[in-house]
Formats: C-alpha cells, sequence, structure tokens
C-alpha cells in the first residue's frame, strides 16, 4: 500500500486528456459535431485513477515477461472482501467469474440463458447498451416503463405483470440505476424478484454503479434479497466507474448456481474471451485492497459537485430541473419547461451552450426533453459548463 491520504485537493486538479486517445475528449468532434464543447457525457471521470493503482501497474511492469497468466486467489478474494466491508455482503468466492466488462457480461447472459425470438425486458429510460445487447441478438424487447415519482424512478409492476408471456426469459435491471441515479430499495428489489420468480424468468443485474453511492442511500446486491431464486440471478459488478478503469476492460460476474455458471463459462470459453489482462487484474486487486479511502474522498467531492449543480439550477436556471441522484455520478436533466423538441434541444445544448451532454432520447422512451450529465469532474471546469448554460438559457 502506497500509504498517501487522498484530500478533496486530490480531485480539483485539472488534467490535459486531450491527445490520449479519449472517446470523451478526443472524440468531441465526431460525436458532437464540433472540438470545443465541454464534454459531461460518457461515463468516466475526470479525476486521476488512484496513484496506488498506477503503482500496482507500474510493479508488475518491472517483470520483463508479459506472457499468459491467470488469475490467482486476490481476484476472487479481493472482491469478496471488498462487497463486505463496503455492502455487508458476503459472496462464496466460487459463484465469481470473469468478463472483460459489464456491457459484454449482459451480453453473454442473453445468449447463454436465451434464444432466439425469446423476450427479454428492460425498463426505460436505462442505459443504452440494453437495447442492442438483447435485439442484436435476435430476441424480443419488452418495455417495462419506469414511473417517474417524487424525484426518483420506481418500478411498475403492475405494467411487468401483464407484460410478461410464456415466451418471456429474462429481465435486464439497472442497480443503481443509470440514467437516473435511483437506489433501489430492499422493497422494490423484492417486489421485482417477486414477479420475475413467479414466472420462472431470470434476472441479469449490471450493478457496476454499486460504489458510488451517496448517503443515507445504502446499495442492496439484488442477490441479497433472492436467497430463494439464486439459482435464476446473475451480477455483473466492475471497479471500472469507481475507481475511473474503464480502459482496463475488467470486470466480476456472479452467478451462485453451479450449473447455470457453468453454461455461462462454458460459452466464454467457446467465444474465448475468458484470458483478460494483467494489467486489468492487477488494478482490480489493487483498487479492491487499497481504495477505500480514496473512495471515501471521492464521495464527499461528489456530493459536493452534485450540491453545486441543484443550488446553481433552483438559484440561475429554474426552468432545469434535476433530479437529485441518490448515487453515480451523473444527473438526469428536465428541460421540458424549454418547451422544443428533443431534437432542438441537442442541438441548442451542443451549439449555443457548448456543451456535450448524453441525449435523453438516446435511453429511450422516458428519455425525451432530458438529458444526463457527468458531474464526475473537478469543480472548476463544472462551474464553467453550468455558467455557459444559465448564459445559453437566459439570453
Amino acid at each position: 500500500m502506497d500509504g498517501k491520504l487522498y484530500t478533496q485537493e486530490d480531485f480539483d486538479r485539472i488534467i490535459n486528456r486531450v491527445g490520449t486517445d479519449s472517446i470523451k475528449w478526443d472524440g468531441r468532434e465526431r460525436v458532437f459535431g464540433q472540438a470545443d464543447v465541454i464534454p459531461l457525457w460518457v461515463a468516466d471521470m475526470d479525476f486521476e485513477t488512484p496513484e496506488f493503482i498506477r503503482k500496482r501497474i507500474a510493479r508488475r511492469l518491472e517483470h520483463p515477461i508479459l506472457g499468459y497468466t491467470y488469475r490467482g486467489e486476490g481476484f476472487a478474494g479481493s472482491f469478496t472482501r471488498w462487497v463486505r466491508r463496503r455492502l455487508d455482503w458476503t459472496v462464496d468466492p466460487a459463484w465469481i467469474t470473469f468478463m472483460p466488462g459489464v456491457v459484454p457480461a449482459v451480453s453473454l447472459a442473453v445468449l447463454t440463458y436465451t434464444r432466439p425470438d425469446d423476450e427479454v425486458i428492460i425498463q426505460p429510460p436505462v442505459y443504452h447498451p440494453f437495447y442492442f445487447c438483447v435485439e442484436g441478438h435476435g430476441r424480443k424487447l419488452i418495455l417495462n416503463h419506469l414511473i417517474h415519482k417524487n424525484g426518483r424512478f420506481t418500478f411498475d409492476l403492475e405494467l411487468l405483470k401483464s407484460q410478461i408471456t410464456p415466451k418471456t426469459r429474462m429481465l435486464v435491471l439497472s442497480s443503481p440505476h443509470n440514467p437516473g441515479g435511483t437506489v433501489w430499495t430492499p422493497e422494490e428489489l423484492s417486489g421485482l424478484v417477486s414477479v420475475c420468480k413467479d414466472h420462472d424468468i431470470w434476472i441479469v443485474s449490471d450493478e457496476i454503479h454499486s460504489d458510488l453511492i451517496f448517503s443515507p442511500n445504502r446499495h442492496t446486491p439484488i442477490l441479497k434479497v433472492a436467497e430463494d431464486y439464486r439459482h435464476r440471478i446473475l451480477v455483473a459488478m466492475a471497479p471500472s466507474k469507481t475507481f475511473n478503469l474503464a480502459a482496463m476492460s475488467t470486470s466480476i460476474v456472479v452467478i451462485p448456481d453451479q450449473k447455470e455458471r457453468k453454461h455461462y463459462e462454458d460459452l466464454v470459453h467457446t467465444l474465448h474471451i475468458g484470458m483478460g489482462n494483467v494489467f486489468g487484474i492487477e488494478a482490480l486487486q489493487a483498487a479492491y485492497e487499497e481504495g477505500d479511502q480514496w473512495l471515501d474522498q471521492l464521495l464527499i467531492y461528489l456530493l459536493r459537485n452534485r450540491q453545486f449543480i441543484y443550488d446553481f439550477l433552483r438559484s440561475e436556471i429554474p426552468r432545469v430541473e434535476m433530479m437529485v441522484p441518490e448515487a453515480t455520478y451523473m444527473t438526469w436533466l428536465d428541460f421540458r419547461k424549454l418547451g422544443v423538441t428533443p431534437d432542438a434541444l441537442n442541438k441548442f445544448i451542443i451549439e449555443k451552450a457548448g456543451l456535450g451532454l448524453n441525449n435523453g432520447t438516446q435511453f429511450g422512451p422516458g428519455g425525451e426533453g432530458f438529458m444526463r450529465l457527468n458531474f464526475g469532474c473537478p469543480r472548476s471546469l463544472l462551474e464553467r459548463a453550468m455558467q455557459q448554460l444559465k448564459d445559453a438559457i437566459n439570453t
């Protein structure tokens, strides 16, 4: 361990990412049509990947051979100890397998546990890769729309019950929710599990943002409320959002049922995508072994950024409303009071406000008139972005 104590000043530092082939920064002209927008879109942060992770990778680079490697005890062990500390969740290391990303994990679950023309449910507005994980494999997409109520999303279980048919095989869950930042309560999750259990439906739960929870909310892994339904649940997690490690392509998949885990791993083996990379493994272990203090400081900084946006909108741009996220470093902004079409709103945000945000329509029905803003960045950058938004709307 490097022994460094992280402070709020560590997150204030501006780091120039231009010229690093950053999707967020170097991809601006391709995505938004101009290279000078402030990019607050794709879900990585503009903070340094923690030094203790970079040091672990550097130590591995001191060995002159980068040949085939396997994942030792530290891969599963560091994760199980982390979720025990942070989430009060006990996971058997035998339940754990590897994937090079959470989206590939979801995609492979669709391939493993459903067949062409089976129905798979997602809950819009929701993380947009879910759509092609289902439709790209020839499965029928069923949209169980979330309810926007009291400043957060909630499940529409009555609608869900009415949508299930004999061909419904799976529900893909975003927990915590992306883009809304809702932290599902144990009661909400129990209700969802109950409906799926009644119809023998798989639940594939993307819990990649589970570390990024704002007090007093607490993340509940869905397996904690489904003790008697473990044979139909897959959970995918990763350190990539928490510790800014997206380029490492290293994720954890938890499948408690031995038979179903073997089915999944057999397909991983057939596709030959289970090897991973040695630096991703080193990064994951460092994050889960040494990351508590850094994460605690990150959450304080993100909470202050969240509060800044909320206060700024209320005082300076009251026509733009914010769904205050209970988790994640994204916020779901409601521009509907501006009275413009989604396309016009997108054009306005890019060309007049000079911002690169995610258009709400990316997330499916229910996203019209909304934008997702990533506030995982130094405060000075966020202040500049909000001022540009104010100037654009008020002039």
